[in-house]
This record gives C-alpha cells, structure tokens and sequence, in this order.
C-alpha cells in the first residue's frame, strides 16, 4: 500500500482547517458554561462543571423554540420555491435557443450581488401596501425573489454539462418536452439542486436584515432576529447566546457533512464546457 506523505499543502489545510473549527468548538463548549466559568481569567478550555441551564434558558425563557420553527418553515418553502423556479429559468438559459442569453445571465448576476440593505425600505413599502408585514409569505416571497438569480446561475452551468443525447433519445421515445425535463435532466442534476438548495437555505437561514424590517411581532421573528435581541439593556446572557447559536449553526453543518460531495460536484459543473 502506498504511504501518503505529508506536505506543505497537508500543513497548510491543516491550519486553515483549526482555524475555522476554533471558534465553533469554543462556541459548543461555551455553551455548557455557567455565567461565573464564562467571565473566568483565564478562560477554561473545556466547562468544568457542564450545565444545560443555557440551552433551558434560550428555549424557555427565550421562546427560542418559536425563532427556529419560524426560520426553519421560510427556509424551506423559499428553498423548494427558489429550486422550481431556477431549474425550469436554468434548462431554458442552457438548452433553448433564445436571444439575449448574455445580457439576461449578466442582469441575474447583477441582481444577486445588489446589497440587501438597499432594498430593506422599498421592501418595507410594498410589503405594508399589500398588508404582507408580520407573516410568513411576505418573507417568503422576497427570500425566494432574491435566490433565484444566484440558483439560476449554478443550474445553468451543470444544464450545460448533462449530453444532450439524452433529451433526444427520450424525445424519440415520444417524451414531452416538460416530460423530459422532469424525468431525464433534472435527476441527472441532482449535485447541482442539492448545491442551490443548500445555498439558498444557508442564505433564508442567516438572513438579517430584511427579517428584521418585515416581521417585528415576535411570533413571526426568524431565529437570527430573536438571537440578536436576547438579553437587555444592563445584562448580556452570554452562555445563552452560545446555546442558541450553536443550535442554529447545527442544520447547516449536517447539510454540508452529508451533501459535500454533491456541493464539490455542483460548484464546478460547466467550469470547462459551456
């Protein structure tokens, strides 16, 4: 068996890769301290005496519950209406012969990079004129108008990618066009949805700040927005905030761990054809 040798390259991610799991391990175990370990000099590496008190704190004192549940319903659907909706715009950007592709693809490109911030006010209006603040759809609907763009692009490039011998065959077959999509491409895009799923639900589930203008009642705050508002004006519930973060960051590290390889494979389809 051939012995691996380690190099610089080895040391190197070795690095980058302690310097990313440094701060979420101090996160996690943070989160077991108690408030006098937490302000201890110097800190502990590991909680000496472990407590669940924060994680009781956050879900019942906080009604941190609610934050997620309502983070994790806007996720969801914006992700499963941002997929049915780029994959359709993404086959027809790589497949049908259409004009103008480029400037559409640049528009889209331009779209995805607008800050946030520019939009929270004009969002805010609309919002208030068709009597959308403070619920579910009106978050929905701005979250999924503002991934597309990003998702069109990733299913485009891996649309260019599948042969398209294999929508000819089953054109012969006497499949319909929408028949062909759904049966023959997009299960062959399957690293490049999961990608833009990911991506979108990692985009609804961290968003700020157009959560936080929308929906000010706290039965429709996201888990972001009830984060940033726990404590008061003279106490910071430190241990708290740790249990709560480490808790929402849970879901996102899952997805990565169990669609990394499809996550590889969507990002660098269409990096050579197309």
């Amino acid at each position: 068996m051939r012995r691996i040798r380690p190099t610089w390259t080895h040391g190197a991610a070795l690095l980058i890769a302690l310097f990313v799991a440094a701060p979420l391990y101090w996160m996690a175990a943070t989160s077991f301290k108690g408030q006098t370990e937490i302000g201890a000099r110097p800190p502990t590496a590991w909680p000496e005496e472990g407590t669940w008190a924060n994680y009781r704190d956050a879900f019942v004192d906080n009604d941190f519950g609610t934050y997620l549940l309502n983070s994790v319903l806007v996720a969801v659907v914006a992700t499963v209406l941002v997929l049915s909706l780029s994959s359709f715009a993404g086959y027809a950007l790589a497949r049908l012969p259409l004009r103008g592709k480029a400037p559409i693809m640049v528009a889209l490109l331009m779209i995805s990079l607008f800050p946030t911030i520019a939009l929270a006010a004009p969002l805010f209006l609309l919002m208030r004129e068709i009597g959308w603040l403070n619920s579910y759809q009106g978050l929905i609907l701005v979250y999924t108008a503002l991934n597309v763009p990003f998702a069109v692009w990733i299913l485009r490039n891996f649309f260019l990618g599948i042969p398209k011998e294999m929508e000819e065959v089953a054109w012969v077959d006497g499949a319909s066009p929408l028949r062909t999509v759904l049966s023959v491409i997009l299960p062959q895009a399957r690293p490049g949805m999961f990608t833009a799923a990911i991506f979108t639900f990692t985009a609804c589930w961290t968003e700020f700040l157009i959560a936080l203008t929308l929906n000010t009642a706290d039965r429709y705050r996201t888990m972001p927005v009830g984060l940033a508002l726990f404590g008061s004006q003279f106490t910071i519930p430190y241990g708290t905030i740790f249990a709560a973060a480490t808790v929402s960051v849970l879901p996102i590290a899952l997805l990565v761990l169990v669609f990394r390889r499809a996550v590889v494979s969507g990002l660098t389809a269409g990096a050579v054809k197309g």
